[in-house]
């Protein structure tokens, strides 16, 4: 991860507490999640328009 994020992190952790950690841990792991879906998603319609 970048320097700054994480400093961002523990910067807003120490303002926001526990429960905003736990939502930026899920909104980056979701991320990466709904990065592979879109591919996905592409792939598909690039199939069926072959079709």
């Amino acid at each position: 991860m970048d320097q700054v994020f994480i400093e961002e992190v523990v910067k807003q952790i120490s303002n926001l507490g526990f429960p905003a950690l736990i939502a930026m841990y899920l909104l980056t792991r979701f991320e990466k999640k709904f990065d592979q879906l879109i591919e996905l998603m592409t792939e598909v319609k690039d199939q069926k328009a072959k079709h």
